[in-house]
């Protein structure tokens, strides 16, 4: 690594955490209806919002009434978007000509973006319109990171308040998350990506005659709007099949560093609005401990993986660096890998270079990021409440060390939000191990893997942890767009959001309606060294376990071979 290396590092950390606590405070003025900044602006059209909609912002729902809108809305918002992907032929803003896409990849498509997964089956400048992916695809990147946030702030909610049946209201969160705050700062974001030279335009692709006297297409599109919330929404769909190694969605070193800092940027500010929350920013600090633990485990990990040279040519005279097979020159190794790290920390998806490509270890690392259950950092929302899952996990162990009952900031565990807890530990099983194990052993979605032996392994397991954790970054040599994969990697994200929410809305109302006991003396502390050591174990005990298996036959083989005599 050279000196410029650890610059960009420094400053990607500099980007993320110094703004992250005002941000966060913010979030929490935000979400529960205080004014703000913004407020002379937004309150007017928050207003309008409730009035079109004929809702009542006073009026209160609990967490089986939240749960119903919530899925209510994501339906609608499922068959909207399936709707407008198979009919893009017959809708507006189409200077391609583009027809619909096949049934199995528009719902695919629908349930990847619904889901906040944003998994890609196809290339966008190749198969989506303009109307596709401006109203169809750009409104989930801006309705499904709210409606995490929404969720994450109902479970805040759940252990602050006290005695309450009430949770808050579904359409008055989703409103404010999406107006003040992804809105303001996605427009931010997309005018510096327009300077930088991120196309925004409606015009139709140009044909460019090249040098060597051959016409090449130049796709174009409004794709400074979409990159801006793909990243800040962690989302990751790209407008363009590449993602953002396309020059066209992440032209220039400048962008390329603002757009790896804006992966996490509202996952962080989000710990200190729960400390905001529990009146106790120490417990939010405790977290970003745990999370900065384990990211720099990952990075370090991946930064020493991709600067190796490779074992199988050891023995022959070459001076030999790090490879830069699948990396983007331009950005280099450790832009890359700090890139592959913080997206899958984050459950954003978005890609500067691809994994495939990675060397065996550097690509194990992102695929156990994921593995995880989006708790490093994760998704707007669901990152964190899949973090105080873990937190929960963690109280209930040490209680069962010490001899008490589990409590977390005054509210007792008991057996009821155990069993959910010990639900949510499936969730990730089941949508990698098992919907991955039958892809790998049917002989026709088996074939959609471009590599024989460990590789091919690897690339089945990465995309099915990818659609089940709702990261959708992707193993690029998998043929994942065939009807067979369509469905089951659909299924998977379905798990991987679902099956957390409804556990965490029916967990929020649990402890809401519990008696807030006082922190003594007695109380087992949540915010020192040794809770976040605890905690830390914990998160990786449950994934070491539950994945080491797997790992053993791609990555870790794949490694293994690459030496001489094994």
């Amino acid at each position: 690594m050279q000196v410029q290396d650890y610059w960009l590092i420094l400053a990607f950390f500099v980007l993320v955490l110094l703004p992250a606590p005002f941000l966060g405070r913010y979030l929490f003025r935000v979400m529960e209806g205080q004014r703000t900044l913004l407020s002379p602006v937004l309150e007017p059209v928050e207003r309008l919002c409730y009035r079109l909609a004929g809702i009542d912002s006073q009026a209160e729902q609990d967490w089986k009434t939240y749960s119903l809108a919530l899925l209510a809305f994501t339906l609608v918002s499922l068959l909207a978007l399936f709707s407008i992907l198979l009919l893009q032929g017959m809708l507006p803003l189409n200077p391609q000509g583009f027809a619909g896409l096949e049934w199995t990849l528009a719902f695919n498509t629908a349930v990847s973006f619904v889901t906040n997964t944003n998994w890609q089956a196809y290339s966008g400048e190749a198969a989506l319109s303009y109307f596709s992916q401006m109203v169809g695809l750009g409104v989930q990147n801006f309705v499904s990171p709210a409606v995490g946030l929404a969720v994450l702030v109902v479970f805040c909610r759940g252990i602050a308040r006290r005695s309450s049946n009430s949770v808050g209201n579904f359409w008055v969160d989703l409103t404010r998350a999406t107006l003040y705050g992804l809105l303001p700062f996605c427009l931010l974001l997309a005018i510096f990506l327009v300077w930088q030279g991120v196309p925004q335009t409606f015009l139709e692709y140009v044909t460019a005659h090249t040098l060597t006297g051959t016409d090449q297409v130049v796709p174009l599109g409004p794709a400074a709007s979409q990159i801006a919330i793909k990243q800040l929404g962690t989302n990751g769909g790209g407008f363009f099949g590449v993602n953002s190694a396309h020059p066209f969605e992440n032209p220039t070193a400048w962008s390329n560093l603002f757009e790896t800092a804006s992966i996490i940027l509202i996952p962080v500010a989000l710990l200190f609005t729960f400390g905001h929350y529990v009146k106790d920013l120490r417990q939010s600090r405790a977290l970003l401990a745990c999370m900065l633990i384990l990211f720099s485990i990952g990075l370090g990990g991946t930064l020493y993986a991709e600067h190796q040279p490779n074992p199988a040519l050891s023995a022959l005279p070459i001076e030999q660096g790090g490879s830069l097979e699948g990396k983007e020159s331009r950005f280099g190794t450790t832009a890359s890998a700090l890139w592959a790290v913080t997206t899958t920390a984050a459950s954003n998806g978005s890609v500067n270079a691809m994994h495939d490509s990675f060397s065996a270890l550097g690509g194990m690392i992102p695929m156990f990021n994921m593995m995880l259950g989006e708790v490093i950092f994760g998704g707007v929302g669901a990152g964190l409440y899949g973090m105080l899952l873990f937190v929960l996990i963690a109280v209930f162990l040490a209680g069962l060390m010490i001899g008490r009952t589990p409590e977390y900031l005054g509210k007792k565990l008991e057996a009821r939000e155990v069993r959910l807890l010990v639900a949510t530990l499936l969730v990730m099983p089941v949508g990698v191990l098992v919907l991955g194990a039958l892809a790998a052993s049917l002989p026709g979605p088996a074939a959609s893997v471009s590599n024989p032996g460990a590789h091919g392994f690897s690339q089945i397991l990465y995309n099915y942890t990818s659609g089940a954790a709702n990261n959708g970054s992707a193993f690029g040599g998998f043929g994942a767009n065939t009807p067979y994969h369509n469905l089951m990697i659909g299924l998977a994200m379905l798990i991987g959001r679902f099956g957390y929410i409804l556990p965490i809305l029916a967990i929020a109302g649990s402890l809401a309606a519990k008696k807030r006991a006082p922190v003594g003396s007695n109380s087992f502390p949540t915010h020192g060294p040794l809770f976040v050591t605890l905690l830390t174990l914990t998160i990786l005990l449950v994934g070491g376990l539950t994945f080491l298996p797997a790992l053993a036959l791609g990555p870790i083989a794949e490694h293994l071979t690459l030496f001489q005599g094994f």
